[in-house]
């Protein structure tokens, strides 16, 4: 990084990957390095610093893309992906100093752990990538009266379009929704394409005559099998964490 330029300058964009990718574009046309990178409807404004709004390109964020993937490698553009969706502060700006260094070392860049931005890009990658691959195995979908399938989850990370992609491939002709109660975001699927909206005013029709029946024989079975006296809830939270359980059909 040392042809580039550092400027006490806060950027801001649109939250999304596309939105980010595209400012990353423009800070290699002006090779310079911002002070800041902040998602806009979450910038608190002040006197002391006048933050520069950064428009979404789909033409050069698909440039970035490109080229990350000509000449540092599709697993790069996986990491950033990944390490992207991480709800942990400053990631924009490692992720930023990982693509310039990526640029310069190539592939080799993944191995470089010792650089700081780096080693924190691959942190918050396997957190997130982690978190995604657990949900798969633990989110419970339920059928509702519209015969619509629906599951609600609370995760740390924004995984909500991975996980979603997961269940469209392996269900790929069922309609279903997948609830992000965190962030009031909803991955909706009609068995043809999928949309990511907005969820603060949602209204959840009530569970099927169905579902509540097997949802009684499940919870009966679990209780069945159960033994009272060698219950361990500290076992239990090794192997489920306990923020997954309010969204378990059974209490663990």
């Amino acid at each position: 990084m040392s042809n580039w330029k550092p400027i006490n300058k806060t950027y801001l964009y649109d939250g999304t990957l596309e939105g980010f990718l595209s400012l990353v574009f423009d800070c290699f046309v002006s090779q310079s390095l911002p002070h800041k990178i902040e998602v806009e409807n979450n910038y608190l404004s002040n006197f002391l610093e006048q933050p520069l709004i950064l428009k979404t390109d789909s033409q050069k964020a698909k440039q970035v893309l490109a080229g990350i993937e000509k000449n540092i490698g599709y697993t790069t553009l996986y990491n950033i992906y990944y390490a992207f969706l991480s709800n942990e502060k400053e990631k924009e700006i490692d992720l930023l100093k990982y693509m310039i260094d990526g640029f310069k070392f190539g592939p080799k860049i993944n191995h470089r752990l010792t650089i700081s931005h780096v080693s924190k890009v691959m942190n918050r990658k396997k957190r997130s990538f982690g978190e995604c691959h657990r949900l798969k195995g633990l989110l419970r979908f339920q059928e509702l009266n519209n015969q619509l399938y629906y599951a609600s989850i609370h995760p740390d990370n924004n995984i909500l379009e991975p996980l979603g992609h997961h269940f469209i491939a392996r269900f790929p002709s069922q309609n279903f929704v997948i609830h992000d109660k965190n962030r009031d975001i909803c991955f909706l699927y009609n068995g043809n394409e999928y949309q990511i909206v907005d969820s603060t005013n949602l209204k959840i029709p009530n569970i099927s005559e169905e579902e509540q029946k097997y949802q009684e024989l499940w919870k009966l079975f679990y209780q069945t099998i159960s033994i009272h006296e060698r219950k361990n809830p500290r076992c239990q939270m090794q192997f489920m964490p306990k923020k997954y359980w309010k969204d378990l059909i059974e209490e663990p």
